[in-house]
C-alpha cells in the first residue's frame, strides 16, 4: 500500500491534522480602525499590536509550526467602511512534504466602500514533494483600496534544500463592485524543479511573487521601474483598467525579499513592522 492510501485510510493520521480557523472584522470609529470581531480557531491566531490608529495592523501566527498534508487553513478579513487594515504573518509559512492529501489554505478578504487592505503576508516557503492547494477570494467595492502581496519559494537555498517534486494550485479571484476584475490559477505539478529551469517559467528561478494594486495606474507603475538599477532579481510592472500588476522572480528567497520589500516601499512608503525586525 502506497504512502498515500495509508494516509488516506489511517484515522490516526486524519485526527493529527491541524484546523484552523480567523475571522477578522474591523470597522473605522472616530477616525481610528479598531477590532469589531475576532474569531479564532484551532492553529490560528490574530494579533494587533497597534490598536489606535488610523491604519490596524493584524499579524497571524500558526501555533501548528508550519503547514502539513491534510491541514487545513481558513483566513476571512472583512474591513469596514472607512476603515485601514495591514495584514501579515509573524514568520515565513512552511509547507511540509505531503504523504497523503495536500494542504489547503482559503482566504476571504472584503473590503467595503471606502476601506483599503494591505494583504501582504512573509513567503510561503514549499519542501520537497509538499502539495498546497490555495485559494484567494477577494470582494471590493467599487471605491475600496487593495494591495496584495504573496511571494512563494521553493526550498530553502540556503540550507542547500531543493523542490524536486510536489504540487502547488494557486488560484485568485478579484471582483470590483461584484464584477470579476482579475482571475489568475497557477498549477505546478510533478516536476516541479524541471519546469521552473524552462526559460519560460523561471529560468532556473525559485522564488516568484505577486503585488496587486487595485486602482493602480501608470504612475504606479512607474514608480516601480524607477527602482530597476536596485532590483537584484527580474521585476515586471504593469497597468490595466485600474489595475497594477507585478510580477518578481529572483534565484533565491533572500533576492526576491529585498526585491519585494523594495516594491511595497514604493506602493506604500512602509512596511509592516515585523518584516524589518
Amino acid at each position: 500500500m502506497t504512502g498515500t492510501l495509508v494516509a488516506k485510510s489511517n484515522p490516526i493520521f486524519a485526527a493529527n491534522r491541524a484546523v484552523g480557523r480567523i475571522e477578522l472584522a474591523v470597522k473605522a470609529s472616530s477616525g481610528v480602525t479598531r477590532r469589531a470581531r475576532v474569531h479564532e480557531e484551532g492553529s490560528l491566531r490574530v494579533r494587533c499590536p497597534n490598536t489606535t490608529s488610523a491604519e490596524m495592523e493584524a499579524v497571524i501566527l500558526n501555533t501548528a509550526g508550519g503547514v502539513a498534508g491534510g491541514d487545513k487553513l481558513d483566513l476571512g478579513i472583512a474591513v469596514g467602511e472607512g476603515a485601514r487594515l495591514v495584514v501579515t504573518t509573524a514568520a515565513a509559512e512552511k509547507i511540509y512534504r505531503a504523504l497523503g492529501p495536500a494542504a489547503t489554505i482559503d482566504v476571504t478578504l472584503d473590503v467595503a466602500p471606502g476601506a483599503a487592505l494591505a494583504w501582504l503576508p512573509q513567503e510561503t516557503i514549499l519542501f520537497d514533494r509538499a502539495r498546497l492547494s490555495r485559494t484567494i477570494e477577494v470582494g471590493l467595492a467599487a471605491d475600496a483600496r487593495l494591495m496584495l502581496a504573496e511571494a512563494i519559494v521553493f526550498g530553502r537555498s540556503g540550507m542547500g534544500e531543493t523542490v524536486e517534486e510536489g504540487a502547488l494550485a494557486d488560484r485568485w479571484r478579484v471582483r470590483r463592485d461584484g464584477k470579476l476584475i482579475y482571475a489568475e490559477t497557477v498549477r505546478l505539478d510533478g516536476a516541479i524543479a524541471a519546469r521552473l529551469a524552462h526559460a519560460a517559467v523561471a529560468r532556473g528561478g525559485i522564488a516568484i511573487a505577486t503585488v496587486l494594486i487595485v486602482p493602480g495606474d501608470d504612475a504606479t507603475v512607474a514608480s516601480i521601474r524607477a527602482l530597476e538599477d536596485r532590483f537584484v532579481g527580474e521585476v515586471g510592472a504593469s497597468a490595466w483598467n485600474g489595475i497594477a500588476g507585478v510580477r518578481l522572480c529572483a534565484a533565491d528567497g533572500a533576492a526576491l525579499r529585498h526585491d519585494l520589500m523594495h516594491v511595497m516601499t514604493a506602493v506604500r512608503g512602509s512596511l509592516p513592522r515585523i518584516w524589518t525586525n
